[in-house]
């Protein structure tokens, strides 16, 4: 679905276009090979190229395409399950800015229903804009991956199943997070080197700024996922800790229930067996029965079985 917007530097919001005019805004969101070969009209572009746009594990990396400059990125996104970064790719052609999603852009559709200063004239400020708004979300929910991983540590004595599940999707998390901002690192490289467009000294400055943010969110990846390998491991040792405490005392308890059961089946036997004519036996035997069970039981409360 194409949308189409345009605001200049004096207007407050943005306007809503039924046609491209020079300076506007396009964005497609659950974009389509249709939509695609629209966009390739009135840019001139080839659809063949475009069509990296529409895949949803496409990774980060910037190109020219003729005149234009195009920047795929993956912001985080809980789109599809399973999947918890988005494709979002950005175009600056001479005459207009042209974000394009395969699904729905959260991000976009944030950016859009704010006050903005920019307007759709300032291309190159309006890629800066969306890197920034996209590396401020990769380090807000890798600080909340943080808090989960951090939270599962303090309780780690009363660790259930569900928080192994928990713990492996906030795993798989970051790895895809880091799998995005390693390349996402060479985009920023690529825009600072200045081969791809012209940059004011401060939006230099800002995306050098977005690049120490990046490299910063990859250690801060790394760091999460070597506390939540330690924590896995600990899962793992008490767990097997547990499991070996189990089956001591189902062993215990076996031997000491067999006890009654043996002497019982001595003395059900059709032979004779010392007591077996005396009128006390049973209360004997019981007695004999109640003091192996005592013995046992402290033998196994000393070996910790118990």
């Amino acid at each position: 679905m194409m949308q189409i917007y345009y605001k200049s530097a004096h207007d407050k919001e943005f306007q809503v276009l039924n046609e491209p005019r020079d300076g506007c805004w396009i964005h497609f969101d659950e974009a389509t090979q249709e939509d695609l070969e629209k966009l390739a009209h009135f840019t001139g572009l080839d659809t063949v190229d475009l069509l990296d746009c529409l895949d949803k594990h496409e990774v980060p990396r910037l190109e020219r395409l003729k005149n234009a400059v195009l920047v795929i990125t993956r912001p985080p996104s809980d789109a599809e399950i399973g999947l918890y970064t988005s494709t979002l790719t950005m175009i600056l052609c001479p005459h207009y800015f042209i974000t394009i999603s395969p699904q729905k852009s959260p991000l976009i559709r944030n950016y859009l229903g704010q006050m903005s200063r920019l307007s759709t004239h300032q291309k190159s400020k309006l890629l800066i804009y969306l890197l920034l708004k996209i590396t401020q979300d990769f380090s807000l929910q890798i600080k909340r991956v943080r808090y989960n991983v951090i939270k599962q540590e303090r309780e780690i004595a009363n660790v259930k199943s569900d928080e192994i599940i928990i713990l492996t999707k906030n795993e798989d998390i970051l790895n895809q997070y880091l799998s995005t901002l390693v390349p996402m690192r060479g985009v920023l490289e690529a825009i600072t080197s200045g081969k791809f467009f012209d940059l004011h000294e401060k939006d230099q400055d800002l995306i050098e700024d977005l690049l120490n943010a990046s490299r910063q969110s990859e250690i801060l990846c790394n760091v999460n996922l070597k506390s939540i390998r330690s924590l896995r491991n600990s899962f793992q040792i008490i767990f097997t800790n547990n499991v070996t405490k189990t089956i001591k005392l189902l062993t215990a308890l076996t031997i000491i229930f067999s006890i009654p059961t043996v002497i019982a089946s001595i003395y059900g036997m059709n032979i004779k067996l010392p007591l077996s004519t005396s009128p006390h036996a049973f209360i004997y035997i019981v007695l004999f029965i109640i003091v192996l069970f005592v013995l046992t039981y402290v033998y196994f409360q000393r070996k910790d079985w118990l």
